[in-house]
Order: structure tokens, then sequence, then C-alpha cells
């Protein structure tokens, strides 16, 4: 089974990744289990993956958190997708689902990103990292969350920002 890096430690991948359907995103069908489908799916199927607990949805990086909106709420979790390690719409995705939208569940960055992107996807409030590129060393990824232990700036992981924090 596959592994990734979820809430700081090395985990098996549980969920199943349903890619973009060809044809129409409404007759896509959605196998059982742990499913994270396109946003498309979602959006075209809603009222019956509602029924179920155990769908995902990701997102394209082309795609806004306001077309998943509230909806975000309701899932365990959601996915952003990284097609380019120099693509960074995710990040600011990534904190809009968590500020705007008050998504709870589990984030997770899929796609092209880079080892020393992961301490600024935590930031942004990532706590999930599937790497699509099998070169990548889950090990050495997770050191890296911890590149830097002290932030200036506020974020979804330190609201506070270091003036704040001080005494």
């Amino acid at each position: 089974m596959p592994k990734l890096i979820k809430d700081g430690v090395i985990t098996p991948n549980e969920w199943t990744l349903l890619e973009k359907p060809e044809g129409d995103a409404a007759s896509q069908e959605v196998p059982a289990g742990k499913v994270i489908v396109p946003l498309t799916v979602w959006q075209a199927q809603k009222e019956t993956l509602q029924q179920r607990n155990d769908i995902g949805v990701w997102l394209d990086s082309g795609e806004l958190a306001s077309e998943l909106g509230d909806d975000a709420k309701s899932l365990p979790l959601v996915a952003v997708h990284f097609p380019l390690f120099m693509d960074g719409r995710g990040f600011s995705t990534a904190r809009l689902l968590r500020e705007r939208f008050g998504f709870t569940g589990e984030l997770r960055a899929i796609g092209y990103f880079l080892r020393d992107q992961l301490c600024y996807l935590r930031r942004c409030g990532v706590n999930a990292f599937e790497f699509t590129h099998n070169e990548i060393s889950l090990e050495d990824a997770l050191e890296s969350l911890n590149d830097f232990t002290e932030y200036y700036q506020a974020s979804v992981d330190q609201p506070l920002p270091l003036f704040r924090r001080r005494h």
C-alpha cells in the first residue's frame, strides 16, 4: 500500500484518487471505499455522494476553493492538486479552505510539490502530503516539516504573529 505523510507521521494511504473523467462527470462510476473524486464529479453527483461518508474531493490548480465552498465542511478530506512545483495556486486554495470555508478535515497536497515546500504548505493548513513522484524519500520529507522553528507572520497553523506571542 502506498504511503504518505499525515499529521507529521508516515502512514499508509487508505484513499483512492479518481482521475478526471474524459466524458460526462455525471455518468462517472465512483467505486466503493474511500475515494477522492474530482470536483466535477462531486458537482455532478453531489446528491448521491453526500450520502456517503467515505468521499473526498480534489481540486485542480485551476479550480477555486469557492467552487467547493461550504460543501467542504461536510467532507472528511479535500485534496489540492499541484501539477507543477512552480504553481502556487494550491497554497491559496488551502488557506481559503481552512480560513474562509472552515474546513477542519484532512487537507492533502497531491501532485508535484517539493520537499522544501512542505513547511510552507503546512502553514497554509495542509496536514497530509501525497507525493506522486517516487524519488522523494518520505523520511527526508518528514524532516523538512521542521526546517524552521519560528515564524514572524500569522498563518493557519500559528494564528498569532511573533510580536503577539512575545511576553
